[in-house]
């Protein structure tokens, strides 16, 4: 006897799965210019590779003669599927049924939680969030309320110590997706259509008394430039999930693998002659930073991560000889480069998440310092500047650092780390100390200037006996600098550095015996 009834039967579910919340549901979906949750994965993963699981989980009717007459799937699409060739774990929200809500019962329902089926499979886990929280609509339905609990809180911290995990707003996101959208290594939203909030509008105007958008709340520009909930923006959903493929692109899919390699098409011992003259003389004069490391890098590797946030420090990912690195450098022309209270706090994160999974880390040295100032002492810059310290100094990946410029202060001195595999070398145009020579000079001479006939040229004076001692070649005739090095040998320097690291990041692979990731 055949089993085909039941088999059309399953066929006649997914079917019904597949068409969501329904054609009115998505044609409104659609209106507001946004892709469903299919729609996503279709452009996420490869072509025919997506294999869902708990297809036919969610609410069914059924009449007097237990005939399906009505279902309802769940609000989220789960599933493996390959991002080039690459085995990952997806999970859509799909907005169209309820907005998306995933509350606790639906997700007792589901019984096993994305981030363990990841962590188990040991892949990358990829969220597209398109959802609200819980819904006081629930707790009518099922009679009562119930505890508020993060029943996932410990794979999550798992998750983010073992594979990589990333997530994308697609949409307005509030609550717990809100959350969800922090609990990653690599965050991204969508201009003009995406926001992130604890809570919405409604919520803000019961809690708070004033009314306010749901854009001005939580739209890009509040979370890529000033929050740093987020770190890119995609112009497109497109675009959005191009990013996500780039980002992932660099990573393992687990902490126990390489990172991919890449045959590079760049020569090694490429020489830029712009580099020679490209520290201005004068230290008030900016630079375009990412145009120096354009000139030492893999072309076209470098892939910022956060630009807008704390844009002082660049924090970016990039290949050297084919091989992933993280890289990180001062850009002056944002508050001189010095170190505030978001870059700080971006950095931080960015070496927890290249020591979580074995990235060698490329420093561009240009530090003025800690930013000073009333406001960066009420942003807590000390306190957050004294975790970066610590986090710093626990890392344990190959680390190199080329100071470009300058290094002054306790900041300047996060470009050593001690222990481990460490390379530092230097341009002619660096200088550094425990301060700027100018500042200094009115602290430690200050009676002398004060009383001298002509106060403004002794200052000057003084300033300009201080500075010939300042050269780099001072330093290093007492062995204080491992290397000088002529600007234009930088490319063949860094890459002879990651490739020797290989062999030290090989012996690391596994769980990370530095600073745990947390967001």
């Amino acid at each position: 006897m055949s089993w085909q009834p039941e088999i059309d039967e399953l066929n006649h579910r997914k079917e019904l799965a597949a068409q969501m919340g329904g054609t009115e549901s998505i044609a409104k979906h659609h209106a507001r210019g946004k892709l469903t949750a299919r729609e996503r994965i279709s452009l996420l993963c490869d072509p025919g590779s997506f294999r869902e699981l708990g297809e036919l989980v969610g609410s069914s009717e059924y009449d007097e003669n237990n005939n399906l007459v009505n279902f309802v799937p769940k609000p989220i699409v789960l599933g493996f599927g390959n991002v080039d060739g690459r085995r990952v774990l997806v999970s859509s929200s799909d907005f169209t049924i309820r907005g998306g809500s995933v509350d606790a019962i639906l997700i007792a329902l589901m019984r096993v939680m994305p981030e363990r089926i990841a962590l188990d499979a040991r892949v990358p886990y990829i969220r597209l969030l398109d959802a609200t929280g819980g819904s006081v609509k629930s707790f009518e339905q099922i009679g009562r309320t119930y505890l508020p609990e993060n029943p996932a809180a410990g794979e999550c911290y798992q998750a983010l110590n073992s594979i990589p995990v990333i997530s994308a707003v697609m949409g307005s996101v509030a609550g717990h997706p809100a959350v969800q959208a922090c609990l990653a290594h690599y965050s991204v939203m969508v201009k003009k259509t995406s926001q992130v909030f604890v809570a919405g509008p409604p919520v803000v105007k019961a809690a708070l008394g004033y009314d306010i958008t749901k854009e001005d709340l939580g739209n890009e520009m509040v979370h890529t430039y000033k929050s740093g909930v987020i770190d890119n923006a995609g112009d497109t959903e497109e675009q959005t999930i191009q990013l996500i493929k780039r980002f992932l692109s660099y990573l393992p899919s687990n902490v126990s693998e390489m990172a991919p390699y890449v045959k590079p098409d760049d020569d090694p011992s490429r020489k830029e002659e712009k580099l020679l003259s490209f520290i201005p003389r004068n230290p008030k004069v900016t630079y375009d930073a990412h145009k120096m490391l354009e000139y030492i890098l893999d072309k076209g590797s470098i892939f910022d991560i956060a630009p807008n946030y704390g844009p002082s420090r660049i924090t970016a990912l990039a290949r050297v000889n084919g091989y992933p690195v993280g890289l990180m450098c001062n850009d002056p022309r944002h508050l001189g480069g010095s170190m505030d209270d978001a870059a700080t706090n971006k950095v931080t994160r960015f070496l927890q998440m290249c020591n979580t999974f074995h990235l060698p880390i490329v420093y561009f040295a240009d530090e003025p310092g800690f930013m000073v100032g009333l406001e960066s002492e009420q942003a807590g810059t000390l306190r957050l500047g004294a975790r970066l310290i610590c986090v710093s100094a626990s890392t344990r990946v190959p680390w190199m650092t080329i100071v470009t410029r300058q290094l002054f202060g306790v900041a300047g001195g996060l470009h050593y780390r001690p222990g481990g595999m460490y390379v530092r070398c230097a341009w002619p145009s660096a200088r550094w100390g425990s301060m700027h020579i100018e500042g200094g000079v009115m602290a430690a001479f200050r009676r002398e200037i004060e009383t001298s006939p002509d106060p403004e040229a002794t200052r000057k004076y003084i300033e300009e006996r201080i500075q010939v001692i300042t050269s780099p070649f001072r330093t290093a005739e007492y062995g204080l600098i491992e290397k000088i090095i002529d600007p234009r040998e930088t490319r063949a320097e860094v890459c002879d550095f990651v490739n020797a690291a290989q062999v030290v990041l090989k012996e690391q692979l596994g769980p990370t015996s530095g600073p745990s990731f947390i967001p």
